[in-house]
């Protein structure tokens, strides 16, 4: 072999182990500072109502029906009998220390579900990019989904139920 393919081979070689330890790192960056997530729309639209004034946001909640669930509950987990009441704000679930209810599972991600409640007055999980999924009655959400009275939120070891 020639002098000038083996210089050619060693700096080959030399960037592809650079790109190698450059994603390592990438990689343990986002697990010790999650990902970014940015919600386009809803921060703003949630924010409106709030400033206009609250007699905006009161009668929806005035209005829900007698079966409506009042609250979140952490029924199984580390946190098993938190209660959150609904009041028509999201609620955000993850290991991230601004989330609604931090959960401390090595399975959850930083920002790894929320709950919202639609126009309706229905109450919606969407799980926001997790690794491990987010689960509801055993099934795994791939798109934003209501959630019936009762039915079981999984997130790793935790599980979360919307109740009266």
């Amino acid at each position: 072999m020639s002098e000038l393919t083996l210089t050619v081979m060693r700096l080959g070689f030399l960037a592809v182990l650079w790109l190698f330890v450059i994603v390592a790192v990438q990689v343990i960056r986002s697990d010790l500072f999650g990902t970014r997530v940015t919600q386009r729309g809803s921060r703003r639209e949630g924010a409106r109502p709030q400033q206009g004034g609250r007699q905006g946001a009161a009668p929806p909640q005035q209005r829900q029906r007698r079966g409506a669930p009042t609250k979140l509950v952490v029924s199984e987990g580390t946190l098993t009998g938190t209660t959150v009441a609904l009041q028509g704000q999201t609620i955000t679930l993850g290991r991230a220390h601004d989330s609604t209810i931090v959960l401390d599972d090595d399975y959850a991600s930083s920002r790894h579900a929320r709950i919202y409640p639609d126009r309706d007055g229905q109450w919606i999980v969407e799980d926001l990019g997790s690794t491990n999924g987010t689960y509801l009655d055993r099934t795994r959400l791939t798109t934003p989904t209501p959630i019936p009275l009762g039915a079981p939120i999984r997130i790793g070891k935790t599980v979360i139920e919307l109740r009266k």
